[in-house]
């Protein structure tokens, strides 16, 4: 099964990698997770597995969610998600998986909802100058300025065009953020310590997968001669 997990962002704190230097990292408690579904090309027309995450009441589930769940041999989850893959796996509904998949891993990629804002001006949304503090600019220093050249038909149309920067709604957003270094993997209290911010706030779920596009380039016998030598 390709490395991947379902977990919430604990925080970010500091830790030594292996030449000593003191690197901020993020701390994940990933997992565990129990497989819920698994899919195969026979049946659903393509290879995947489905994982839940995170024991929740079933007064605050669903029917057709408990129902799914039980079928796997497992309690209602809140959380589901699915992992596609291109060869059949061996694991079977009602499996569990822990952060053990990501022991020869080096590099993750990590999927999350970023903090909500809520309604922001240009300045802060979209970084803008603002207008200039000079006479004559009254209460108008954070203001966009005019749009009218940027209207569908100039002179015509007040309509803007799609993709003018505006004031708006910010955050709460899908982001995903790549080649991330794992630096430990707890597997005693399931936490990962991946090195760099990740999105969301504290307790936000993420979705921590192996890189798609890092490219790790495997160590020489030279290289570890250079590591020994004091």
């Amino acid at each position: 099964m390709t490395p991947a997990l379902l977990g919430k962002k604990v925080g970010t704190t500091r830790a030594y990698d292996d030449k000593g230097t003191s690197v901020p990292v993020t701390v994940v408690q990933a997992g565990p997770c129990h497989v819920t579904q698994v899919k195969t090309v026979d049946s659903d027309g393509y290879n995947a597995v489905q994982l839940g995450f995170e024991d929740v009441k079933a007064k605050l589930s669903t029917i057709p969610l408990i129902g799914h769940a039980a079928k796997a041999g497992v309690g209602p989850k809140r959380f589901f998600r699915e992992v596609r893959l291109k060869e059949p796996t061996n694991l079977t509904a009602g499996a569990k998986v822990g952060v053990e998949l990501f022991n020869d891993v080096k590099f993750v990629d990590v999927i999350g909802t970023s903090k909500g804002k809520g309604t922001a001006g240009v300045m802060k949304r979209h970084h803008f100058g603002g207008q200039c503090n000079s006479h004559g600019t009254e209460r108008k220093h954070r203001s966009p300025g005019s749009i009218a050249s940027r209207a569908t038909w100039r002179g015509q149309c007040g309509k803007p065009k799609k993709g003018v920067r505006m004031a708006g709604h910010m955050g709460m957003d899908r982001v995903t953020t790549r080649n991330h270094r794992l630096l430990k993997v707890d597997a005693e209290n399931s936490l990962l310590l991946i090195i760099g911010a990740l999105p969301g706030p504290n307790g936000g779920l993420l979705f921590v997968r192996k890189s798609v596009t890092a490219q790790v380039k495997a160590e020489t016998d030279k290289d570890k001669k250079q590591a020994v030598k004091p």
